[in-house]
């Protein structure tokens, strides 16, 4: 079953903002709870600088996925005009 042309480019965004929006979420966890346990580590505030980095991750990485949102809603909206 091959997809139709006009379908493509639709399957294609979809898959592009999926990768998208998980990277935008995983990065920033990862790299903040990565640092958050090692100051925990060094101050010996376990597990409350962990967590406070985990919560400004979310906070980031809401922020970003809202501002993406918008964008990507707008190229939807340019690929239906073209249909």
């Amino acid at each position: 079953m091959l997809l139709d042309p006009k379908d493509r480019k639709y399957y294609l965004l979809g898959l592009r903002i999926a990768g998208d929006f998980g990277a935008t979420i995983a990065v920033p966890v990862v790299i903040f709870v990565l640092i958050g346990q090692w100051l925990d580590e060094k101050y010996d505030k376990a597990p409350w600088l962990t967590v406070t980095a985990f919560l400004l991750a979310a906070l980031l990485s809401g922020r970003m996925i809202y501002k993406k949102a918008k964008r990507y809603g707008r190229q939807f909206q340019d690929l239906d005009k073209k249909k």
